[in-house]
């Protein structure tokens, strides 16, 4: 059983959103608000979050930004809220969200959506469990989704960490952003090469604040991303 977190200010809908839950067999907690899911985020965690964006005090994509930052959690979060907008979803992606649902929705979306987004964050990412992948001085553990470099731990997002291990699976391969996002985020591609562009630059950053003369991840313009 799965411990959901329900964040949405509107009563209704956050009733709605924990009986669907508990019907697909999780326990769902529940918050009213950005500050409520903070508190209760702080205190423990849980395996998936349903987040609104538009709640009072704390905004969901701050509450987003605060989780994937200062609390440096990795728990998957599906957006679920009335902005359809495709610079809305890439806002999000970009953040940090796993998936994106649009109000109003179908409860059977709902559960299948959770399903899937909880099968891909237990699966160990793109590499067997146990497996361990080496390239020059990067070391990338599968099992333990850690990396280090040179000896050095590089600590990155989920994201971050499953576009290093599917560029480590095959070196020798150059992968288009979309097929990077078809593989990482696990669903459709609708034009987020910014999702992609952004999470690479982070891994670049991350890697030069260790070896800041060694270049990791070469880019092949017009096409997409390589291990370099």
């Amino acid at each position: 059983m799965s411990e959901i977190l329900v964040v949405e200010d509107d009563p209704d809908i956050n009733n709605l959103l924990r009986a669907i839950m508990e019907r697909a067999g999780h326990r769902a907690m529940q918050a009213f608000s950005g500050s409520e899911a903070l508190l209760r985020l702080g205190a423990s965690t849980p395996d998936l979050v349903l987040l609104d964006l538009m709640l009072p005090g704390l905004a969901g994509s701050e509450l987003l930004e605060r989780m994937r930052g200062e609390q440096g959690l990795d728990v998957p979060v599906i957006v679920v809220s009335a902005k359809a907008g495709l610079a809305d979803k890439v806002a999000l992606l970009v953040t940090g969200a796993d998936d994106y649902i649009v109000k109003p929705f179908e409860p059977d979306e709902v559960a299948a959506r959770v399903e899937a987004v909880l099968r891909r964050s237990g699966s160990g990412g793109c590499a067997r469990v146990g497996e361990v992948l080496r390239h020059r001085g990067l070391v990338l553990d599968a099992g333990t989704r850690s990396v280090s470099l040179d000896g050095v731990e590089v600590a990155l997002t989920a994201h971050e960490f499953d576009i290093l291990c599917t560029l480590m699976e095959e070196p020798g391969r150059v992968f288009s952003r979309e097929r990077l996002y078809e593989l990482v985020w696990k669903g459709g591609y609708y034009g987020e090469d910014n999702a992609v562009n952004v999470h690479v630059s982070n891994i670049r950053k991350k890697l030069a604040a260790v070896d800041a003369e060694g270049e990791y991840i070469k880019t092949i313009w017009g096409v997409g991303f390589k291990l370099a």
